[in-house]
């Protein structure tokens, strides 16, 4: 006879197959955990943690590309599978307009679009501008859209010039709401020197991160 999982059980083996980038085992065990009733919110923990250990298996060059890339899209599954839970919990309760794009220079853009996936299922409106953004089209569209947060992703040690280049412009504008809108900064590899460098507001190092930051900054709690 087949012992049934417990939660705690489900929620670890659900992180072990992420990072071990097993698509049909890792869907199964979410699919288990909502019908449990899980926290949508743990379950999107829980695959974070999986994607970071899978970063993490990257850098030791255990892994490559293409596992960042199936583990984004293994994200992007259980997002689909959990975005109608968390837009039923936060059903009229617009939170906000984020402008979101990777710097010049950088065209990784898995942990950007997680972001946005994100955001949006939270309440958030995002304008996502893509991958290798100068800082004048951050500044074009802050100026058009006057956004809640501006928010800048990167990956690459050298996109911190392009951070640094492009808060620099905003900073300077003439529209003074784009002047003081807030910029977060992020990325796997992001600390608070490199926030201070760039000049930034405030840093994560995920998604989930990142929703929670905005949250607080616009007074919204889950």
């Amino acid at each position: 006879m087949t012992r049934i999982m417990t939660i705690p059980e489900l929620r670890t083996a659900l992180i072990q197959n992420i990072a071990d980038l097993n698509e049909a085992a890792s869907l199964s065990l979410v699919q288990a955990l909502i019908e449990n009733q899980t926290e949508p919110l743990e379950i999107v923990q829980d695959c974070q943690e999986g994607m970071r250990q899978v970063g993490e298996r990257y850098e030791r060059g255990e892994y490559f590309l293409s596992a960042l890339i199936m583990a984004g899209e293994i994200f992007r599954e259980v997002m689909e599978m959990v975005t109608p839970l968390i837009k039923e919990r936060f059903r009229g309760n617009e939170s906000g307009v984020i402008l979101l794009g990777t710097v010049e220079g950088d065209i990784h853009d898995i942990g950007k679009n997680n972001l946005s996936l994100l955001l949006t299922s939270y309440g958030f409106t995002v304008h996502d501008l893509g991958v290798d953004v100068p800082p004048s089209e951050f500044l074009r569209q802050a100026q058009a859209l006057h956004p809640d947060i501006i928010g800048l992703s990167g990956l690459l040690t050298s996109s911190y010039d392009s951070m640094k280049r492009t808060v620099q412009l905003l900073r300077n504008a003439e529209d003074a709401r784009v002047v003081k809108t807030p910029v977060i900064i992020g990325g796997n590899q992001l600390n608070e020197q490199v926030c201070q460098y760039a000049g930034a507001d405030a840093w994560v190092n995920d998604a989930m991160s990142g929703v929670r930051w905005c949250q607080r900054l616009l007074g919204h709690r889950s």
